[in-house]
């Protein structure tokens, strides 16, 4: 008798057609969330530098007029635009006296949290996909194995015959799409949790940001 081949291809071609397409949604979802992963962990890469050049710039000790002068027609990366959003409104709330608007402060906060929440979506964007497939992707894979499995056993009532050489292929190929499910929901759960992390610090930072801007345009409104 000739041996079984139990190589990837082999359990995928053997396979009954259901089970097959779940193996493709789980081998499509995985693509899909290593596309994410790769995405955001550049996208957040980006957004440190941007934040670390543009700390540089604010605290170089060039006026922030002239800063914002540089910047006000194309704000290219975050802290860029949160700090246009804050000096746009404080340009605002200068009288033509040259004195400040009551609640000036207040309505400066509020600009730079709305600009900051528009960044944490846009950080944030794509992470719910890694979230669904981390906690789909195993049931899906069971399915895949539960239909698989009874599939094989219809064939061993059929074939009147309990031998492993009939019920060990069968369950072989079922057993793989919870594998496959496994390695589509592992590294999104993963870098799931990494990346909501790596997120919320970089937001952290934006806010920490605002409130030292904040404080600045503070002491100017008083002086």
């Amino acid at each position: 008798m000739d041996p079984i081949d139990f190589s990837f291809w082999a359990l995928f071609a053997r396979a009954t057609l259901t089970v097959k397409l779940v193996m493709l949604l789980l081998i499509g979802s995985s693509v899909w969330a290593w596309a994410v992963i790769i995405s955001k962990h550049l996208s957040f890469r980006a957004a440190r530098r941007a934040a670390d050049r543009f700390d540089r710039a604010f605290w170089s000790g060039e006026p922030l007029d002239g800063l914002f002068a540089d910047l006000v027609d194309k704000p290219r990366t975050a802290p860029e635009r949160i700090f246009v959003a804050g000096m746009t409104e404080w340009h605002r709330s200068i009288r033509d006296t040259g004195g400040m608007i009551p609640g000036a402060t207040a309505r400066i906060d509020r600009s730079m949290d709305v600009a900051i929440a528009r960044e944490s979506d846009s950080l944030n964007k794509g992470l719910p996909v890694l979230a669904t497939i981390g906690s789909t992707a195993p049931f899906v894979g069971l399915f895949g194995t539960v239909w698989g499995i009874m599939h094989s056993f219809e064939q061993i009532a059929i074939s009147q015959n309990t031998s492993l050489v009939v019920v060990a292929p069968g369950i072989a190929e079922a057993l793989l799409a919870t594998g496959i499910g496994l390695l589509a929901a592992i590294p999104a759960v993963v870098f799931y949790n990494k990346l909501t992390t790596d997120s919320a610090r970089i937001v952290g930072g934006y806010e920490v940001f605002a409130d030292e801007f904040a404080t600045l345009l503070s002491r100017e409104a008083d002086d």
